[in-house]
């Protein structure tokens, strides 16, 4: 039986919400949903049942869409405010900074790159216009890049907000919470301390609307079933090893950092690392890996001050896949409901992704999932509706996440061992 949501306190000073969230009834809810949809897609179904339902499903998304710009607020001024303070620690963590940044970078540009490629030779299948149903019609005002370099910055941080201007915002609050890192000690902890709170009561919100996920879940499911037949399954499997495509990258990756910076041959490293992925595979968190990857880099041969000081650092403010899956994710849907990424559009997403990841590293991954793709998404100019129902599968492209995350932090701590020498 599902639980309830309950606060835990983490290593980053501050309690932030760790929900036991329904993933399982969730996941089955979405079937169940698209499955009685096809069923009865040929009944003649009571037109207030179907009316009730999109209202329940509506209310649903609506309900996670109202957390997302104050949550990402109070995440971005938090999470970048200990990056600002990881970098006063000294060259290894200077060294440990520069390598996050260049992951991250690399991760959304491959997407931005590779995956509109792979959409070409893999289309998406047609039946999953299904999930569009509850995308409001009308067309994107496609900004030329004056206009986009023009609307970095916003005159009315208040009037941003209204409009969901994710990007300004975001650049803002990553302003903000580099200046409060410049101010007075008392300062400092009042203003971090208003956002703790802040982000406490935002994820206790969200976390109510997300144990009810089943119900919003099945009520959207079902519309989709009905619309798109017994093809949105198949819509579902594309969507998942489309963006885990995108993970893999990561994971290769995290190869080629700990042997082109970290000197570890692939076969070496790959034997060494190989229980820390077990453990990732298993749990589907980093934080409960961690013990594993403590011991990978023991029989890497790793320094224990080089990991024992780099691994915890990595779990706290670094998701290595979060800019190449996220942007996958928003990048999908953008091709989904036929909205053209000019290249504005494309920056304004990695830019976004990239500080997004940072503030959101410590959630769990449903959470996460809205937090951190929702605002790529209103960055873009692309609909945030089918998220709602995508969610619901985020327990299967997040066992790549999670393995991808717990390789790439190894292998980056064994660039830095390296270079410390």
């Amino acid at each position: 039986m599902s639980e309830k949501p309950e606060m835990t306190a983490t290593d980053n000073g501050y309690e932030l919400l760790t929900i036991r969230l329904p993933v399982i009834a969730t996941f089955a809810a979405l079937i169940i949903g698209l499955g009685a949809g096809v069923l009865l897609s040929d009944a003649q179904l009571p037109e207030l049942l179907l009316q009730s339902l999109g209202v329940v499903g509506s209310l649903w998304l609506r309900s996670l869409q109202m957390t997302i710009i104050p949550l990402v607020a109070a995440l971005l001024v938090l999470g970048l405010a200990q990056m600002v303070q990881a970098a006063k620690a000294g060259a290894a963590a200077r060294r440990f900074l520069g390598l996050v940044f260049g992951v991250l970078i690399a991760g959304g540009l491959f997407t931005a790159i590779v995956l509109p490629l792979l959409l070409d030779i893999f289309p998406i299948p047609e039946s999953a216009s299904g999930f569009l149903a509850e995308v409001p019609e009308g067309e994107l005002a496609v900004p030329g890049i004056l206009d986009f370099l023009a609307s970095l910055i916003a005159p009315n941080i208040i009037a941003a907000a209204g409009e969901t201007a994710m990007l300004p915002l975001t650049i803002f609050f990553a302003l903000f919470a580099i200046a409060i890192s410049q101010l007075p000690k008392a300062q400092n902890a009042s203003l971090m301390g208003f956002f703790h709170a802040l982000a406490n009561a935002m994820l206790l919100i969200i976390g109510w609307v997300l144990w009810i996920a089943p119900m919003g879940v099945f009520a959207l499911a079902f519309g989709v079933g009905m619309r798109s037949g017994g093809g949105a399954f198949a819509a579902l499997a594309h969507y998942i090893l489309i963006v885990s495509a995108m993970g893999g990258f990561i994971l290769v990756l995290a190869y080629v950092v700990a042997w082109a910076l970290g000197g570890i041959s692939p076969l070496r490293f790959a034997r060494n690392v190989l229980p820390a992925q077990a453990v990732a595979v298993s749990t589907q968190s980093s934080l409960a890996s961690l013990p594993a990857m403590l011991d990978s880099s023991s029989r890497l041969g790793l320094r224990s001050t080089t990991s024992e000081f780099v691994l915890p650092l990595a779990v706290a403010i670094f998701r290595a896949t979060s800019p190449a899956m996220n942007m996958a994710v928003a990048l999908y849907v953008a091709a989904l409901a036929g909205v053209e990424i000019t290249l504005p559009l494309a920056i304004a997403g990695i830019l976004v992704a990239l500080i997004i990841s940072v503030g959101s590293v410590s959630l769990p991954g449903s959470i996460s999932f809205v937090v951190s793709i929702g605002p790529i998404a209103i960055a873009m100019g692309v609909p945030i509706e089918p998220l709602a129902l995508l969610v619901a599968v985020e327990m299967l492209p997040d066992i790549m996440r999670t393995l991808a995350n717990v390789t790439m932090n190894v292998a980056v701590t064994s660039a830095v061992d390296r270079t410390a020498h």
